[in-house]
């Protein structure tokens, strides 16, 4: 994938060969990308939906079961999709733009209430929150 960096963690268990097969089966080939890694073992995996619905569950219990051994304490995968409850990438760019407008275009000769309720309105600091 073009979009991924060019070095990457992959859990231990999981073959050059099945990474490479595997990847076909992600949209744009995204591939599961550890982004983030606690003290305690946990890490935060991210990675894009698989094309194939019918192959979906046996390339994702394949990664997930490697994942799992590759935790310090065998801790189980938990699996939850920001899809549903993230706003997507043109939600945030609406909001910025809002942002930008009220900083840059409104004047401050109104209440702070207002301004205050303003921006709320864009959205901009509930989605970087």
């Amino acid at each position: 994938s073009t979009s991924l960096p060019e070095y990457f963690v992959v859990p231990s268990s999981l073959a050059d060969q099945d990474l490479k097969l595997y990847s076909y089966s992600f949209i744009g080939r995204r591939m599961p990308l550890w982004s983030w890694n606690h003290p305690n073992g946990s890490a935060l995996v991210r990675m894009a939906n698989i094309k194939d619905v019918l192959q979906q569950r046996k390339i994702d219990q394949r990664i997930c079961n490697a994942i799992t051994r590759s935790h310090p304490l065998r801790s189980d995968v938990y699996k939850s999709d920001l899809d549903k409850c993230l706003p997507n990438i043109q939600e945030i760019q609406a909001a910025h733009i809002k942002l930008k407008q009220l900083c840059v275009n409104e004047p401050f000769d109104e209440t702070e209430e207002k301004w205050l309720s303003s921006l709320e309105n864009t959205r901009w600091l509930e989605y970087i929150r």
